[in-house]
């Protein structure tokens, strides 16, 4: 069964907008990212990195643990486990918005109570006319609003930043 939509740390549900090429609206409120990559050209880039996006293989690729191991599914809940020995960090999200059409295909997570910081992120694997297949990477981010992250938040940002770099690599070969 989803999770209540209510469980996430942040109001409105969806705001990376991942269905939507231009994205536009973001609340003043958090700390706004995005970022396009050029992966390659053709169909067989278009089918690898489709099917990676909606597998979590971003995240894997980059060097976390995602569970459920299943296909991302609008609604659901999932645990994002990242670890440096010893440290073992969990982030709750829940997936609030999937596309996947003929030239577009990824989805927007949210961030639940426990996870490090409060926000959005959505990962989208498109292509143009011309077959050059892109990833879009896109994140809204503040502190969590409550638990001992909130005063690693700048810390958490340098972290962001060096996942971020991973994340727009993860998909080339």
């Amino acid at each position: 069964m989803p999770d209540s939509p209510a469980e996430l740390t942040y109001d409105e549900a969806g705001l990376t907008a991942p269905a939507c090429a231009n994205w536009t609206a973001a609340p003043r409120s958090f700390r706004r990212f995005e970022r396009t990559v050029v992966l390659g050209h053709g169909d067989s880039v278009w089918t690898f990195a489709a099917a990676e996006v909606m597998r979590w293989g971003i995240k894997r690729r980059s060097g976390f643990h995602v569970a459920p191991d299943v296909l991302v599914s609008e609604g659901a809940g999932y645990c994002i486990t990242a670890r440096w020995w010893p440290i073992v960090v969990r982030e709750p999200v829940q997936v609030v918005a999937v596309v996947d059409d003929d030239d577009r295909c990824g989805f927007a997570y949210g961030t639940k109570r426990g996870h490090p910081v409060c926000g959005e992120e959505a990962f989208v694997v498109h292509r143009d006319g011309s077959g050059a297949v892109s990833l879009t990477l896109r994140s809204l981010t503040r502190p969590a609003p409550q638990g001992p992250w909130r005063v690693l938040f700048p810390a958490l940002l340098v972290a962001q930043r060096y996942f971020r770099r991973r994340y727009l690599r993860a998909l080339t070969a």
